[in-house]
């Protein structure tokens, strides 16, 4: 779920994955990586997303839906 809800936010400011590296400080393979799922994001990566996107960690992690509620 959290790769769905990163690359949405990320196609929403209309960012390529190479932009969205440099602002969480990793290269675009990671982020391809973080998209797809294949590695988990760690707590500072989360945090990181969470300021970027104004969103909470809940919802980047899929445990609530874009108005607050639990899912």
């Amino acid at each position: 779920m959290f790769g769905e809800r990163i690359k949405e936010l990320r196609i929403e400011k209309n960012w390529t994955q190479s932009d969205l590296a440099a602002q969480i400080q990793c290269n675009q393979q990671t982020v391809s990586r973080y998209e797809q799922e294949k590695i988990d994001l760690s707590t500072d990566v989360i945090i990181r997303l969470c300021h970027l996107f104004k969103v909470s960690a809940d919802y980047l992690l899929g445990l609530e839906d874009e108005t607050g509620a639990k899912i």
